[in-house]
């Protein structure tokens, strides 16, 4: 049995949000600003998806599907920058091509070894697939980056001490890389211990209210899980092998990039 949710319901949950608002202005929280414009963006969002997936599935077309993924890596890539702070600029091409990559990789695995969706790119499979692993990568990743620079000029007199004893690039910035990764993969490491024992995942509670197998809603969160947690390793990792250059020069010399400049554009 499905239990579908009314405009009503909708309305109900927006009054919920207003009251919280409310209290935090009692409280003089400053936040109520912040979190009715979240909610509305969120409800206008999620709203809009529902739409465009509605028409994306009953069309069924394979160029449909990969150009709403295409859409998701780009604003991916975006929230990751505005998310990332004390970053250098010129960082965009570098986060696109990891998220693209390792994100393609997990869904090629999960769908053609795990799933085996009919068709392959089946449009209601491969695009919320797509969505849960780039959301949950991108803070991951905007954690890592935040963190291997912000890193990196904490060290700086080991960083020159390490070079001036004949270290190189990698074994100069490493310890500074496998905090980043440690950091990043904390979120995912707390959400798989505690799946199904102190917390119910979303798709595991959407399916579960859809009417499916809770057995069978349950292999497919760890399935999702497992996804998550191997494309957060391999996206941070990605990355970060990436960009750790960018704290030398030449010669082996330290130089650390300055912090792109808040409100500019990513890559300018």
């Amino acid at each position: 049995m499905y239990f579908a949710i009314d405009n009503w319901g909708l309305l109900i949950a927006v009054v919920m949000v207003l009251i919280a608002a409310g209290v935090s202005v009692l409280m003089k929280l400053d936040i109520a600003k912040s979190l009715i414009w979240a909610t509305i963006r969120s409800l206008v969002q999620l709203l809009a998806m529902g739409f465009i997936l509605a028409y994306v599935i009953k069309q069924n077309n394979v160029w449909l599907v990969f150009g709403l993924i295409v859409l998701m890596l780009v604003a991916a890539t975006q929230i990751t920058l505005d998310r990332a702070k004390g970053i250098p600029k010129g960082l965009v091409p570098l986060i696109l091509l990891s998220l693209t990559v390792t994100m393609l990789l997990m869904v090629s695995i999960v769908g053609e070894l795990v799933v085996r969706p009919t068709p392959w790119y089946a449009p209601q499979f491969i695009v919320p697939l797509s969505g849960m692993l780039l959301g949950n990568t991108v803070s991951a990743l905007a954690l890592g980056l935040s963190r291997f620079f912000n890193s990196m000029r904490e060290r700086y007199d080991e960083v020159n001490t390490l070079l001036a004893l004949g270290a190189t690039k990698w074994e100069a910035a490493k310890p500074s890389i496998i905090s980043s990764i440690t950091l990043g993969l904390l979120p995912t490491i707390a959400t798989l211990a505690s799946s199904g024992i102190v917390t119910i995942p979303g798709m595991m509670a959407g399916q579960i209210i859809a009417g499916q197998s809770p057995v069978n809603a349950a292999k497919y969160q760890f399935v999702v899980l497992a996804a998550i947690s191997a494309l957060t390793l391999l996206a941070d990792s990605t990355i970060l092998a990436l960009v750790y250059k960018r704290c030398f020069i030449s010669y082996d010399r330290y130089f650390m990039p300055p912090a792109r400049t808040a409100g500019k554009k990513a890559g300018k």
